[in-house]
């Protein structure tokens, strides 16, 4: 149950209870929509999830879409009808939030260490038909285990191997074969294969550059997936792989699932990336944007709207005026944004609202409670067709 759905008056239909402090309703013209506000382009989404779908259709790899970009079991629900075969989290919360939502198959892509979180994530074995996380020491190991024997059920285990993020992992090879091996042995966890996931390699702008990042990761994880299967250990599944790289893992002959998330949304920091012939990262579209308005007029050149710190996250970058061509958005403080609009032979005028492309999408979806989803953003008379709310928000132990 969302938080919107506690403390409500007695005497609210059910109607006003679902959509109880949501910026919209159903029906609604976007004009109307209350500020700031998360606002997805179904269309452009829905046409994201497709093109992912048809990209790997062919291939020898399955998605396992990456939920902490979305937090949202409806969302999960969509990318399965194409083909998914269920999402990866970050967090045992997550996990709960996506399993509740009637996600059949979770692998929280990180390790989980504390006997509290894992007795939860041992206690969704029972309620869901998949249930899998990663582990890179034997402390994390042995919890594990303890857990799933305490619960009485087998717990699903990726050894993360270090393949170039510095993150967590042990190193490829032997140290993997190591603690596969004692996974194997324990009767309440079942070995399934390797995490070999490079996060900081899907931000690099050029194209040549990522690949041969990439290809580094492919080549360590190779080598130890053979060394594992010469052991007797096979790896039914290779994970790993972004919006940024999933066409070179797809090719790579050695992952099997691809954990990509960002490419139904299309963040500004993306869409910073170069293809290989040096244009636009354009694969995917801009889908999700925050709706915001000019609250203030201050001088000629200056324009202030209502989203902030608390509204779009800042960690990968400004948020981009979608389609606003000399005007930027800087200079944010908790529930304000600045707009430079020198360069604009169009500026927004006081009330006025426009779009801001998200820098990161992650991040600023946590900050929102509901999705406001509009049918034809960009065209004459945009309507909101539905809400979602953002159940997973504020899930991070």
């Amino acid at each position: 149950m969302s938080r919107a759905h506690k403390g409500l008056p007695g005497n609210m239909d059910k109607t006003e209870k679902i959509h109880a402090n949501a910026p919209a309703e159903i029906g609604m013209a976007l004009k109307d929509v209350d500020t700031p506000a998360l606002v997805i382009d179904l269309d452009a989404f829905e046409r994201n999830l497709a093109r992912m779908a048809d990209a790997i259709a062919d291939k020898p790899v399955r998605l396992r879409a990456h939920a902490k970009t979305h937090k949202s079991p409806t969302i999960t629900m969509r990318q399965m009808a194409l083909g998914a075969v269920g999402a990866c989290c970050q967090k045992v919360s997550e996990a709960e939030v996506l399993v509740r939502g009637g996600v059949p198959d979770v692998l929280v892509s990180n390790e989980v260490i504390g006997p509290g979180k894992l007795a939860r994530l041992a206690a969704l074995a029972d309620q869901a038909e998949w249930i899998g996380l990663c582990i890179d020491s034997e402390l994390g190991l042995e919890q594990a285990a303890e857990a799933a024997a305490d619960a009485e059920v087998v717990l699903n285990a990726l050894v993360e191997i270090d393949v170039g993020a510095g993150r967590c992992g042990v190193p490829p090879g032997r140290p993997a074969l190591q603690l596969a091996r004692k996974i194997a042995d324990h009767p309440n966890l079942r070995f399934c294969g390797l995490q070999a996931y490079h996060g900081s390699a899907q931000h690099i702008r050029d194209h040549g550059e990522r690949k041969a990042e990439i290809d580094k990761t492919i080549a360590a994880t190779r080598e130890t997936v053979e060394l594992l299967q010469k052991n007797g250990l096979a790896c039914d599944i290779v994970g790993g792989a972004g919006t940024g790289t999933f066409e070179m893992e797809a090719d790579s002959g050695v992952f099997t699932e691809l954990q990509a998330g960002s490419y139904i949304f299309m963040d500004a920091d993306y869409a910073r990336n170069r293809k290989a012939d040096g244009g636009p990262f354009d694969t995917f579209e801009h889908a999700l944007f925050v709706l915001t308005t000019v609250m203030s007029r201050p001088e000629p050149d200056k324009a202030v709207v209502d989203a902030g710190h608390k509204t779009a996250s800042v960690d990968s970058g400004m948020p981009q005026p979608f389609s606003m061509s000399g005007v930027n958005y800087q200079k944010p403080s908790d529930e304000h944004g600045v707009l430079t609009i020198e360069g604009s032979n169009k500026p927004p005028e006081l009330g006025d609202k426009l779009l801001l492309v998200p820098g990161h999408c992650d991040p600023t979806v946590n900050l929102h409670d509901w999705y406001v989803c509009v049918r034809g953003l960009h065209g004459e008379n945009p309507k909101v067709e539905d809400l979602w709310p953002v159940a997973a928000r504020g899930s991070h132990f």
